[in-house]
């Protein structure tokens, strides 16, 4: 392939292009359906899209937002922006309202490109300038934005990270982690705003593969899913570390099918990864590590018996091509083999920084005292090994990651003191793995008490639904520790006291329920469960629900789906419903298994 080095060439669409050229009838994009992209439709129709925004007055370099589910049209939608000149801003389809239109203020966006029932619309938000043709050449240099992906920001205002073109083409060309090549089927299974669909889509087409829109996880149930991708054939795929660690859970010989199966969003645990390669695994599992600032992946390590004996952890491992992984002492220079320093990373997959504010860009985007050269500093703990692995080792401030999602836990605090609901507020992630979730500790505003409900609903409006608390504590004082810092581990203590005061008395006479309360228990790693909990309550989500599906499934012999487990009222209503849509009667069933045991 064809890899010039002019600036009009530096536009990623380009290399989608000399694919089309090549093999124009090969499928770019496909979903479950029979629905096919090939290659030279992908780039006629991504050619509409692209003239219709040129002519509207998109210039190059400019924003244009766009908002739908996985499709093929949102596949049709980002490629065209990209071939305009212009950089796409994926809008999370889950934020409220507020957060969208915050973001379309800051990055001034021309238009908004819509995909719903199957058609393409673009909205204009802005006056048009002047009047343009499309396509790749007008990008103007490798330093154009292709896209910006917002993260959470702990200022209480949301981080757009501008990603440009030689960030993507750093992650896409000429990377052994994980080679590509016509032929391949990639599972494009990811939020359109999560920065893994970057690899999703632009590996992919740049490598002349396919993209194979999946349906999500947590909407089939794991086994439904299982089938799903071995019949699309998929060959790659990436998944979050939660999601990976619910299918090892109850699956682990579900990637037998699949050739590379990534992994990446927090830190893989160490059992899970050993349960999927003792079951049939995948040909290569790869813990995949990478803030959004670094353009998805930064580093990979491969995940085999051989490279995880005798640890007690996974490494986020080596360096992908062109890329610097230093951890750096508080001065800025680099410590010792084995010694614990601030992972800071460099390359062209480094982002230009944030979006409108560069204060902030210019304390995590700092000159390597070393080169010169822009390295970002990830506020990652790590230590290199004497292999030259690097493994981390936490935050060195309270940014936290989730289900994927990297959350600032200050701005939730800040967005729940901002309602006028709370005098101080304070936010704390507790378990782990799929199990994790937001606690929030809240100190009632003057002589009234926290209306939590309202609460709730005041940050839904706020913040995306991840960044919500599952849990509410009310806090009757302010705890303050002896260096006048609120004192986060009596925070932490008040759950652990909640947990024992809330553990019931076993439902001796429904064993149905007993079942239930026993899963629910496992699943969510609360010990205090009792009949009338209502599983979101208690800090269940779409991939626990999943976990507690297959489990009854297998445990009860019944049919039940995840939204059963979202949707009950409680415990006590699931095991109701269990009852009553049994084929056969649940009790006869338990009655089996304690004889057979």
């Amino acid at each position: 392939m064809n890899r010039d080095n002019d600036a009009a060439d530096q536009n990623v669409a380009c290399l989608v292009q000399q694919w089309a050229a090549v093999q124009p009838a090969a499928p770019a994009a496909c979903d479950g359906t029979s629905s096919v992209l090939t290659y030279a439709q992908l780039w006629e129709r991504a050619g509409e899209v692209a003239d219709q925004l040129a002519g509207g007055g998109v210039a190059a370099g400019e924003y244009v937002a766009v908002r739908g589910p996985r499709s093929l049209d949102l596949l049709v939608a980002v490629l065209g922006i990209v071939r305009a000149g212009a950089a796409y801003v994926p809008l999370d389809a889950h934020a409220p309202a507020e957060r969208i239109g915050a973001i379309l203020d800051e990055t001034a966006a021309r238009a908004v490109v819509d995909v719903h029932n199957g058609a393409l619309t673009v909205e204009w938000t802005r006056q048009a300038g002047h009047l343009g043709e499309a396509g790749a050449s007008r990008t103007r240099s490798a330093d154009d934005p292709i896209y910006v992906a917002y993260t959470s920001g702990s200022t209480g205002r949301p981080k757009g990270v501008v990603i440009p073109h030689r960030a993507v083409r750093r992650l896409v060309l000429d990377q052994p982690y994980c080679p590509l090549a016509p032929g391949d089927r990639v599972a494009n299974s990811s939020n359109p705003a999560f920065d893994a669909t970057t690899f999703e889509i632009w590996s992919t087409w740049c490598a002349g593969a396919t993209v194979v829109v999946v349906p999500a996880l947590t909407d089939l149930g794991i086994e439904s899913w299982v089938e799903e991708t071995r019949r699309l054939q998929i060959t790659t795929m990436f998944l979050t570390t939660s999601l990976f660690h619910a299918v090892a859970r109850e699956r682990p010989d579900a990637f037998r099918s699949v050739r590379d199966l990534l992994v990446g969003g927090e830190q893989m645990e160490i059992g899970a990864a050993r349960a999927v390669l003792a079951s049939d695994p995948p040909k290569r599992l790869i813990n995949a590590y990478g803030p959004t600032e670094t353009t998805t992946f930064a580093s990979f390590f491969t995940c085999t018996p051989a490279t995880l004996n005798g640890l007690d952890q996974v490494p986020v491992g080596f360096a992908l091509e062109n890329t610097d992984l230093s951890i750096m002492d508080e001065d800025g220079h680099g410590v010792s083999d084995g010694e614990v320093g601030e992972l800071w990373i460099g390359g062209p997959g480094v982002a230009t920084g944030y979006l409108g504010q560069d204060d902030l860009t210019a304390q995590r985007f700092v000159s390597d005292p070393r080169t010169g050269r822009t390295m970002y500093r990830t506020g990652d703990l790590a230590r290199r090994r004497s292999d030259g692995a690097v493994e981390l080792l936490g935050r060195r401030d309270r940014q936290v990651k989730m289900r994927g999602y990297r959350i600032e836990l200050e701005e939730i605090e800040r967005a729940a003191t901002g309602t006028g609901l709370a005098a101080a507020a304070f936010v704390e992630r507790v378990g782990e793995g799929p199990s994790a979730m937001l606690v929030g500790f809240v100190l009632p505003p003057a002589n009234a008490s926290v209306d939590l409900p309202g609460l709730t609903e005041a940050l839904s409006r706020r913040l995306p639904d991840y960044m919500v608390p599952a849990r509410w504590v009310e806090l009757t004082h302010l705890p303050v520790g002896p260096t006048g810092k609120v004192d986060r581990d009596y925070l932490r203590a008040l759950l652990d006291a909640d947990a024992r005061e809330l553990e019931p008395t076993p439902e001796v006479d429904d064993p149905v329920l007993q079942q239930v309360r026993a899963i629910w228990r496992e699943v969510l790693g609360r010990p205090g469960v009792s009949p009338g909990d209502n599983f979101i309550d208690l800090g269940g989500n779409s991939i626990l629900a999943v976990q507690v599906m297959s489990r009854l499934q297998q445990q009860l012999s019944v049919e039940v789906e995840a939204a059963d487990v979202l949707l009950a009222d409680s415990m006590a209503d699931l095991a109701r419903s269990l009852r009553s849509g049994a084929r056969t009667p649940l009790t006869s069933h338990l009655d089996l298994q304690r004889e057979s045991s």
